[in-house]
């Protein structure tokens, strides 16, 4: 196979005839000429060399051209018109150079999303953890005043303490995607009770719901349950009560109900608050992006979250606004492969 592979080779194909022309030539010439042998000899020596060196020559010639081309491509991004490279000649070269060409194409495309990704993502960083620690710098100047009341240095320090964990919740949630990005979190695969997920994710919650006045229910299917990871299910769950918290007016209510079926498993979490507004939607699990409706604290990270963990479980996360008012996250788990 590989020996009539060689013969595809237009050059090849070329030189042979040419080759055996001459070998023939020569010795009809030979058989016709024979006293002049030696000077036949030569000049046929001097054809055939000529002929090789000639061939050569085209072969480099073109393996240059080539070459030039890649290099143009590599620094003007110019694309290689492979085209003129047909079968044969410089076939399996052409074959590679055109796939890597095509992934060196998408990898730059890919940087260069990454690297203006990392700038903006930075920046939102920086101005998200600039904000509480420059008030958080105010407050500590006030706190350095000998004659501050006892009742206004109590409350400094209560909005001190809100900024610090404010700032650790913002870094944790942070340290938290990047590891995800990068690959490294590995998610377990144990039995997750819906039920008890709900309560021990709304637990944390339960004080500031009732600061303020904000009642939780939760119900559906005791049996309900999915294939993942515990922690990090919690976590994404947490979010988006938290979400729901945030929007939902004083005195309001919260929602939470489980089920199964033979396709997956479904948990709902609703709110009587605004809802979303409808250019908000589509952008809503977007990282550091803030609704109209998103309220001073928050920094746009929590569903972004909650979206990634969900996902990395074979599971699904949409929002929407409730028929009769307030706001609706659908959560799907499907049984991993």
């Amino acid at each position: 196979m590989t020996f009539m592979k060689f013969f595809r080779n237009p050059e090849i194909r070329l030189s042979l005839p040419w080759y055996l022309v001459l070998l023939c030539s020569a010795l009809c010439l030979g058989f016709l000429f024979p006293s002049h042998t030696i000077s036949l000899l030569m000049l046929f020596s001097i054809l055939y060399i000529f002929s090789h060196y000639w061939l050569t020559w085209r072969r480099y010639r073109r393996l240059e051209q080539l070459a030039r081309e890649i290099d143009n491509m590599l620094h003007n991004q110019s694309p290689i018109q492979f085209e003129k490279y047909k079968e044969g000649e410089l076939s399996i070269l052409e074959n590679e150079l055109s796939k890597m060409t095509l992934r060196l194409s998408e990898q730059t495309a890919a940087l260069a999303e990454d690297k203006k990704f990392l700038a903006d993502s930075m920046a939102d960083i920086s101005h998200q953890i600039r904000s509480p620690l420059t008030a958080s710098n105010l407050i500590l100047s006030l706190l350095r005043e000998p004659d501050l009341p006892l009742s206004k240095r109590k409350k400094l320090l209560q909005e001190l303490m809100q900024l610090f964990s404010r700032i650790d919740w913002l870094v944790e949630s942070l340290l938290k995607m990047s590891k995800m990005d990068a690959g490294t979190v590995r998610f377990q695969e144990t039995p997750v009770n819906a039920g008890d997920l709900i309560r021990q994710a709304a637990e944390p919650l339960m004080i500031p719901m009732e600061l303020r006045e904000q009642a939780f229910s939760l119900h559906g299917d005791p049996k309900a349950a999915f294939t993942g990871d515990p922690a990090w299910s919690q976590e994404a769950i947490l979010n988006i009560l938290k979400n729901c918290m945030e929007h939902t007016p004083l005195g309001g209510c919260i929602q939470a109900s489980f089920s199964q079926n033979a396709i997956y498993t479904e948990i709902i979490i609703e709110d009587n608050g605004p809802g979303f507004d409808s250019e908000d939607l589509p952008h809503l699990f977007e990282r550091f992006y803030k609704g109209k409706n998103a309220s001073q604290q928050s920094v746009g990270i929590g569903l972004a979250l909650a979206r990634m963990v969900v996902s990395r479980q074979n599971g699904t996360l949409k929002a929407e606004n409730r028929p009769e008012g307030g706001a609706r996250f659908t959560i799907k788990f499907y049984p991993q492969s």
